[in-house]
């Protein structure tokens, strides 16, 4: 993925992304839902018009200002995982210290702490003391963003963004896809998304393989199953590596990306790990033929010494130093923060080092692949505004600057001069940001400058363009992109009752099946117990959740 994208997209999805899972959020949360689902003004459902706009400092300054007296705007928002040195809030970035200039506003970043944001979130929902804006992946929300207006913590923004949002009108009006998308089942519109329009910005993760050990064996890139044996198979005898040992990794898989994201082995037979569409209807992976046979696939390489028998417990910096130890011939990885960090990171050490990308595994020679990773146009990231801000025209105002020529140019490539230049009309960023002096990532060092990552914004395609620079970032893209996603389900929005009941039963649902699939792949189980597993998730409810699952299907369809 984007090497920073994970910090913006949805938390704990990510992932999020992190697309369709349900996340429960805290028993204090709950409870305070509870509280005001039960107090919340029924016609807020159905009625979208707001009441008179708010404002104490609206009228325009002659310097084209939004304000003309100084204002401050409480903001919470996630902070950087690994913030460009000097980085402490947002305000030290370069386009919002440029923003403030422009627009007359300043920010009061309120950054929850790193691996604490959803804790953070949960503590300041339950708190009733909201700030002016808050940044967040909606779909976390019981009941997602409807919810939330529902039950007075956010408003409806509708009327406003005709008013007072000439640049986010202007794109709704120009793409209905996209206003159908961030709008509820109802018609309402809750928050100034985070967009990925362009196709070539919504897939940044597949299959990455050290294309050096395939020549050195004389194998081609596989693309089949049947060729990914063969070629693991030779990654295991015939010693890529050259140290006269056995000690190859031939593929590192990774439990939660096989099942919740990318799907990049599961893919081959045609379903997920989780819920996908086939015609109208609505599958959940797991419990399909297909899944046992990719378990019984996933188990024979297991037993073969193909996966890497510690994969269960391998985390990201593990992963890291198998790579960089010359050890591991292939794994999911990201565009960025896989193929682009380890041929940095190999260049001195390895100088024949290579790593390509992949296509998705069919089973049949020639096949188009399917369920591929990608993202949605729209994640369910976005800036709403909260009942207790008191100047929401200006904030409105100050949301909708990002979408416009200026604001966009701020947040994707940061400022002209220092962090990009035109080059023949083309935005091209310094060798500042792609060659720092510092050894700073591409991600780090704009870091210092713009956020093309976050709410509100309409990613720039110019700038994945140059974060994928290597030859063989740009063509793994393209072969990640060649795929049949058009069974992967849009963000759908939930009532509270469904949130609730769909969270209720799929962690439960989840964190079986992630345990099954170690004890199926590691031999601790049979397959021969798969019925029994079938069997088992939907006596959790699974059937439950599907009828949910259509029901949102079905309004999302008719919006």
């Amino acid at each position: 993925m984007h090497d920073k994208q994970r910090l913006f997209r949805k938390p704990g999805a990510p992932r999020d992304l992190k697309r369709g899972s349900v996340c429960a959020l805290s028993v204090t949360l709950a409870m305070a839902l509870a509280i005001t689902g039960c107090s919340g003004n029924s016609e807020s459902k159905t009625n979208v018009k707001e009441s008179e706009p708010a404002s104490t400092t609206a009228q325009t300054p002659l310097d084209g200002k939004i304000v003309s007296a100084p204002l401050t705007l409480s903001y919470f928002v996630q902070m950087s995982g690994s913030p460009a040195p000097g980085v402490k809030t947002l305000n030290d970035m370069a386009a919002y210290k440029e923003t403030e200039k422009k627009t007359g506003i300043h920010i009061d970043f309120q950054h929850p702490g790193i691996g604490q944001e959803k804790n953070q979130f949960n503590l300041l929902m339950s708190s009733g003391d909201y700030p002016d804006i808050i940044e967040w992946g909606w779909s976390d929300y019981p009941g997602g963003g409807a919810a939330a207006m529902d039950n007075g913590v956010i408003i409806p923004l509708n009327d406003y963004i005709d008013q007072y949002a000439p640049n986010l009108s202007k794109l709704l009006k120009d793409n209905p896809e996209i206003k159908k998308l961030i709008s509820t089942d109802d018609g309402r519109i809750f928050s100034f998304p985070f967009l990925r329009n362009d196709p070539y910005l919504r897939t940044y993760f597949g299959l990455g393989i050290r294309k050096d050990w395939l020549d050195k064996l004389q194998l081609g890139v596989p693309t089949t199953v049947d060729e990914w044996h063969t070629v693991l198979k030779a990654f295991k005898e015939n010693d890529p590596n050259g140290n006269g040992e056995a000690d190859e990794i031939p593929l590192l898989i990774k439990k939660d990306t096989v099942l919740n994201f990318s799907n990049a082995f599961l893919n081959a037979w045609g379903t997920t790990g989780r819920f996908s569409l086939k015609g109208d209807d609505i599958l959940f992976g797991p419990l399909q033929p297909e899944y046992k046979q990719f378990l019984q696939t996933m188990h024979d390489w297991y037993q073969e010494g193909l996966i890497d028998r510690d994969y269960a417990a391998t985390d990201d910096k593990q992963k890291d130093a198998k790579f960089t130890g010359n050890l591991l011939g292939a794994a999911e990885m990201a565009v960025g923060g896989g193929i682009g960090k380890y041929m940095t990171a190999m260049k001195s050490k390895v100088p024949a080092f290579n790593l390509v990308g992949a296509p998705y595994p069919t089973l049949n020679k020639g096949e188009k692949p399917t369920l591929g990773q990608r993202e949605p146009i729209y994640n369910n990231l976005g800036a709403a505004i909260t009942k207790n801000n008191k100047h929401i025209v200006e904030s409105v105002k100050w949301l909708d600057y990002k979408y416009g020529e200026e604001g966009s140019m701020l947040f994707n490539f940061g400022i002209e001069g220092q962090s990009y230049t035109h080059v023949d009309g083309y935005p091209t960023y310094t060798s500042e940001i792609m060659k720092n002096p510092d050894g700073l990532s591409f991600a780090t060092a704009l870091g210092r400058y713009a956020i093309p990552f976050g709410a509100p914004l309409v990613q720039d395609k110019r700038y994945q363009e140059q974060n994928a620079s290597m030859p063989q970032q740009k063509d793994a893209l393209n072969t990640w992109m060649d795929v049949d996603n058009e069974s992967w389900l849009p963000p759908l929005s939930y009532t509270n009752e469904e949130s609730g009941r769909m969270a209720t039963i799929m962690n439960d649902v989840n964190t079986y099946r992630d345990e099954m699939f170690d004890k199926f792949v590691m031999g601790a189980e049979p397959l021969t117990s798969f019925d029994k597993f079938v069997s088992t998730i939907k006596d959790m409810g699974i059937d439950e959740v599907l009828a949910i699952q259509k029901d949102a299907y079905d309004r999302y369809l008719k919006r």
